[in-house]
């Protein structure tokens, strides 16, 4: 609900970002017909909108503060604490799930079951990161040119088309639109035979994952319309000398970045879809607990991905612009053998050995937790 509500709110204190009131209205409207109190008076609705609402404000109050005195996206890291939070009650509950107790008090555990959901979670993991850094390096060269003495141009230079441009936003997108439906057919016709069997068809079953990944794919596409500007880029690079070797300036430019871009975008929304009905294919084909099967997939792991990324390139580039080494290389105190390498520039580790140290440390950690288990 945190999600939402920021959606919500955040439309009303920036005018321009109105494309997200959608899913703060459908959840909204999707909470009307839940009994939390045995009499729902207007006062209490009053009261209830306006804490969720002041509550809201101040978490975006927070976020903002976060984001100018701290470091990373404050809302964002907020909203991953929140996603985060839920995590001892996502093990706790596949514990009791995958390791029940027996009469005699013995637990009674698959370690195949729990080998195999753990190194399918790495696998899940390592994909999500691989295609959220994932870019297409479109090679952009610059005329020589000069300019009074000097000599301007003829570098060699890359722009980066990133696979998942769209981020998490086509999947909340389509999930507001699933949602937005069948609770108004279950609110408007609640004795209706057929309007329940529509509903039940668009919440679950292969109807529901046909119509999301058809909703994934269309959003997936608008977003890159509506946000990338093929023209303009190639406007900018002929203004200022730059060309695609093998592509004339000018229009021709214009359509070589679009037909890029749309077949990355066709990639990037199979590989939403793949990670939005994941946690629903768990838990209904593999009885994974809910709230266990959200950290396999969903919105709950891209949000937690694509800000950890973010906050770590955030928290290297303040270190190397202190003057101070990156995370892991030393460079200052290297032996005078090494004087010519980068390790004595203070250069950042690249993001693939970061990658591979979290994994490898992360997979030590479960390794650990999995064989005290199997002892047991």
């Amino acid at each position: 609900c945190i999600v939402q509500g920021y959606l919500l709110a955040v439309s009303f204190q920036h005018p321009e970002s109105y494309q997200t009131m959608l899913p703060g209205i459908t959840e909204t409207v999707n909470r009307l017909g839940i009994p939390l109190v045995a009499d729902l008076g207007m006062t209490f609705r009053i009261i209830t909108v306006l804490t969720l609402t002041a509550g809201t404000l101040f978490l975006m109050w927070l976020g903002d503060q976060i984001t100018e005195r701290g470091i990373g996206n404050g809302i964002s890291l907020i909203i991953t604490v929140g996603i985060v939070a839920q995590l001892p009650a996502a093990l706790a509950q596949a514990w009791k799930t995958f390791v029940p107790s027996g009469v005699t008090g013995t637990s009674q555990v698959n370690p195949a079951i729990l080998v195999l959901m753990i190194a399918f979670l790495f696998l899940v993991i390592a994909a999500v990161i691989a295609v959220t850094q994932g870019v297409r390096k479109i090679t952009v060269q610059y005329a020589k040119r000069v300019v009074g003495r000097k000599m301007y141009g003829g570098q060699t230079q890359y722009m980066p088309l990133k696979v998942n441009y769209a981020g998490v936003m086509p999947i909340i997108f389509a999930w507001a639109l699933l949602l937005f439906p069948t609770t108004i057919v279950g609110m408007a016709f609640q004795n209706s035979r057929t309007a329940r069997q529509i509903s039940d068809a668009l919440s679950t079953g292969w109807p529901h994952y046909i119509v999301l990944a058809l909703m994934i794919f269309f959003f997936s596409y608008f977003w890159v319309a509506t946000q990338f500007q093929p023209s303009q880029i190639a406007d900018d690079l002929k203004k200022y000398g730059g060309y695609i070797p093998g592509v004339r300036p000018g229009k021709p430019t214009s359509e070589f970045l679009d037909f890029t871009m749309t077949r990355l975008t066709f990639a990037g929304a199979i590989f939403l879809t793949l990670i939005a009905v994941l946690p629903s294919l768990l838990s209904q084909g593999l009885n994974v607990p809910q709230i266990t099967a959200q950290f396999f997939g969903g919105t709950s792991l891209l949000i937690i991905v694509g800000v950890m990324l973010d906050t770590m390139r955030q928290v290297e580039t303040h270190l190397i612009q202190r003057h101070y080494d990156g995370f892991l290389r030393k460079g200052r105190i290297r032996s005078g053998s090494r004087a010519g390498s980068t390790y004595n520039r203070g250069e950042a580790a690249p993001q693939t050995t970061l990658m591979w140290l979290y994994v490898g440390i992360a997979v030590l950690v479960i390794g650990g937790v999995a064989i005290f288990v199997y002892g047991r």
